[in-house]
Formats: C-alpha cells, sequence, structure tokens
C-alpha cells in the first residue's frame, strides 16, 4: 500500500452521482488519490476506470450478503478489507456519499480513517438530483436502528456505527462538514457547509438551425403508474399529449431514453426510438444535439435546462394529474423546476 497526503473516496449508486464526483475530483480535491466506490451493478457501464486512481464494485451487505452464516455481517467486513486496500495510508481521508445513515456506508466513517492511519477524517455529501431539495428529517424507527447497529462492535471493534440526529442523509452531523449542490437547484442545507459545483459535463453543441437538418427531441422515460406517481387511467392521454406536441414543433426524430425501473416504457410512443446511451444520461445529452427535451418529473430535464441553451424547449408535462406524498413535496419540486426554467405544459 503506497502512503498519501489526501485520499478522496466517493461511495456512488447512480449516474449523477458519477458526474459530481468526477467534477469534485478534477476540479476540487486534484491533488488527493481518488477512489471510486460503486455500489449498484448497473453502474458499471457508466464507470470509466481511467478517471480514477482506484475504483471497484462494492456488494450491497442487504442484498449481497455472502454465503453462509452471518453473510450480511461478514460482507460488511469484507467491504471495508476491500475499500480499505484500495485507499493504503494516508494523513487526510474525505469520505463522499449521497447518504450517511445507511449501514453499507456509515461503519466506513470509523473504520476506514483507522485504516489508513489518518489523522483527519471528513465526511462531505454529493447532490442526488431531486432528492436534494428537501430535508428528510430521521424518524423515530431510523433513530432506533442506529442505536441498534451499535450493537455490531460487540462482535467487531471495527464496525462502530456513528450515530447522528437530524436529517437522515447526514448534512446536520458534526463528522459532515461540507455539502455539494448543483448549480440553480435549491436546497434547505445550512448555508455554511454548502458549497455549489461547477456545472457537471459540458454544454452541447448548438442546435440545429431551421432547415439545417431535422428536428430532433428526446423523451425522458420514468415509471409512472408502477411507482405511484401517475393515475392508471391518466397514462395514455399523457403518452398522446407529448407526441401531439412535439408534432406541432415539427419534430421529425424521437429518441426514447428509458429509465432502468420501468421495463414497460410507460411514456413511449410506439414511433419513438428508444436509446441505450453506454454513458450517463447527462453526458449523453452534452454530447447530442436536441430541439427538445421532455419528459414529467424526471430530475434529468433540470439537468437538460442546465446543459442545453435557451434555445432548446425542455418541457414538463402531466403535473395536472402527477400525485406527490405531500403538497409540500409538489411546491418543493414545481419550485426547483421552475428556478431551473423548466416549462410546463
Amino acid at each position: 500500500m503506497s502512503d498519501h497526503r489526501t485520499v478522496a473516496v466517493y461511495f456512488v449508486a447512480s449516474p449523477l452521482q458519477y458526474l459530481a464526483a468526477r467534477r469534485i475530483a478534477s476540479d476540487i480535491e486534484r491533488d488527493a488519490k481518488q477512489v471510486l466506490v460503486w455500489y449498484k451493478p448497473g453502474m458499471k457501464a457508466v464507470v470509466d476506470p481511467s478517471e480514477w486512481d482506484a475504483c471497484t464494485y462494492m456488494p450491497w451487505p442487504r442484498w449481497e450478503p455472502l454465503p453462509g452464516w452471518s453473510g450480511r455481517h461478514r460482507r460488511l467486513r469484507a467491504n471495508i478489507d476491500l475499500v480499505a486496500g484500495l485507499v493504503g495510508q494516508c494523513d487526510t481521508l474525505l469520505l463522499h456519499s449521497a447518504v450517511f445513515d445507511t449501514e453499507a456506508i456509515n461503519y466506513f466513517l470509523h473504520a476506514l480513517p483507522q485504516r489508513a492511519g489518518a489523522r483527519e477524517m471528513h465526511a462531505r455529501i454529493l447532490p442526488d438530483g431531486l432528492i436534494s431539495i428537501r430535508r428528510y428529517p430521521l424518524s423515530l424507527p431510523k433513530r432506533l436502528m442506529q442505536r441498534a447497529r451499535l450493537l455490531r462492535r460487540l462482535i467487531a471493534p471495527e464496525l462502530r456505527y456513528l450515530c447522528f440526529d437530524g436529517d437522515r442523509i447526514g448534512s446536520d452531523a458534526d463528522f459532515c462538514d461540507r455539502i455539494y449542490v448543483l448549480p440553480g437547484l435549491p436546497h434547505a442545507y445550512p448555508v455554511h457547509k454548502v458549497c455549489v459545483l461547477p456545472p457537471l459535463v459540458s454544454r452541447a453543441q448548438p442546435v440545429f438551425e431551421d432547415g439545417a437538418g431535422p428536428r430532433r427531441a428526446l423523451v425522458i422515460g420514468q415509471p409512472l403508474v408502477g411507482a405511484g406517481l401517475l393515475p392508471a387511467h391518466a397514462l395514455a392521454p399523457l403518452t398522446q399529449r407529448i407526441r401531439d406536441w412535439l408534432a406541432g414543433q415539427g419534430v421529425a426524430q424521437i429518441d426514447y431514453k428509458a429509465h432502468p425501473k420501468d421495463p414497460g416504457h410507460e411514456l413511449r410512443h410506439p414511433d419513438y426510438q428508444l436509446i441505450e446511451p453506454e454513458c450517463a444520461l447527462e453526458t449523453h445529452m452534452a454530447r447530442t444535439r436536441y430541439d427538445a427535451v421532455v419528459g414529467v418529473r424526471s430530475s434529468a430535464l433540470l439537468f437538460a435546462r442546465q446543459i442545453y441553451p435557451p434555445a432548446v424547449q425542455v418541457v414538463a408535462f402531466g403535473w395536472g394529474d402527477a400525485l406527490f406524498k405531500s403538497e409540500q413535496e409538489r411546491i418543493d419540486m414545481k419550485h426547483a423546476f421552475e428556478q431551473c426554467g423548466v416549462r410546463f405544459a
């Protein structure tokens, strides 16, 4: 294991988190050793190992325990061994994650600095799209669960859970000194901890001028009826309304990007071309010229508005029928869309 003064570790579970980690590594922590850890199998297609000093897939203990007795517990310890081997020895350790209350990540706060011999450890929060615009206070059951997790240290001293109160992602915790947010998005975090990231991707090439080529649009799919975000009776009229609007804009080519959790492609019209880019959707948009990007309530619409120039229409449909957990969630999300410049139809 080699020695480094500072090592930055990024635990990521989505393409957006990956892009944020990449931006932090290249612009903010450029002098540190960069270690990427992804814990969703589908992320493998997004990860470019050449962008990191070390990277690995880390199995989630609950879903991929080791075989045999106490497999979840042993997976936690194996994960610490795995990441510690990539980190090596250092003076300062910077741990990045979108959330710190989950056991798969929290135990690293204590175990990894000890294994690395670090004199300092700072936890920093990665942005996570629309989830990051609101606070999610820890409920009483979740606080009790934190205390229950303390019992693991009785049989494995390195598995010491760091309990905290307030927001469940850890934004109020003493161990968190920085919260990264995306430009243009509202948030409810302590101002003294917030750091606004530069744009995650470079802006796309200029759109086609009138007459210079076929007008092209991107429809961003997401699970709606299947996720309880839209009544079933509203789906077909919504899909047709989007198609009619695109026709009215003179769009000749329509790409459809499906959501991984939407195998039924709820928003797809028969003449949409299904695309499966080998990179993050945000990166695909930055590389691809569109005249319009449309969807319902996907956070990708927010990033499309940040990526594309004003001439590209970015439009959210169906909010009159969309379902939300609460009226406050609807207000907060609509404010975020409006603040970023996404239109409603």
